[in-house]
């Protein structure tokens, strides 16, 4: 009988005990896949770290990137900044692409609402129309807020502006050397060819 009660403690007992193993495994997993997620910004110790979506929609690792120069652009399609950078950011893959430099750019609408084109075809057909052969295209993204792409509050983070980290306009570009760290920021107002001794320093 004693022996009886004593063998289904220990079933119970390991019932429970895989149970909470379980339980704990989940969520660990769990927050590793939020951490993933959501970049994780804080203790993010490069861009390599994030996952974003493109225009399409599809999951990219930004460590496909790894060992490359990147910069990192937030356009916009009706602004009086567009068809300089789309001409600028274009001349500047054409002339770095094969040496390694690789533009990321992200749609925003935050700004005077400049980005109305949906994600996907749309978009691709919008950059195809106006020549813009700018390089990587994503989905649209927030900047600023609380819904701010966690990989954008990485780059405010790493490389404040004047005035506070926040994004003033369309345009603001990040460069990112080799080992995915943010080493300086321009305005929006900053030709992208006038980085281009920047560039070459990190290629």
């Amino acid at each position: 009988m004693y022996s009886g009660i004593m063998a289904g403690r220990s079933i119970a007992h390991f019932f429970l005990g895989s149970v909470a193993i379980a339980l704990g495994s989940y969520i660990y997993l769990t927050m590793q896949i939020d951490m993933s997620a959501n970049g994780d910004y804080k203790n993010a110790a490069s861009i390599y770290e994030f996952t974003v979506k493109d225009t399409h929609g599809n999951d990219i690792s930004l460590e496909k990137y790894k060992g490359k120069v990147v910069l990192v652009v937030n356009i916009a399609s009706k602004c009086g900044l567009t068809k300089n950078n789309y001409q600028k950011l274009t001349d500047l893959k054409e002339k770095y692409g094969e040496r390694g430099l690789v533009i990321l750019n992200f749609p925003c609408n935050q700004f005077g609402s400049q980005m109305p084109e949906a994600d996907g075809e749309a978009m691709v057909c919008h950059l195809r129309d106006s020549k813009a052969d700018i390089g990587e295209v994503f989905a649209k993204v927030d900047v600023n807020g609380d819904n701010a792409a966690p990989l954008y509050k990485y780059l405010k983070a790493k490389q404040t502006g004047t005035l506070g980290s926040g994004i003033k306009w369309n345009f603001t570009k990040f460069l990112v050397n080799k080992e995915g760290v943010p080493i300086n920021r321009y305005a929006p107002t900053t030709d992208p060819m006038d980085i281009s001794k920047d560039i070459e320093k990190l290629l």
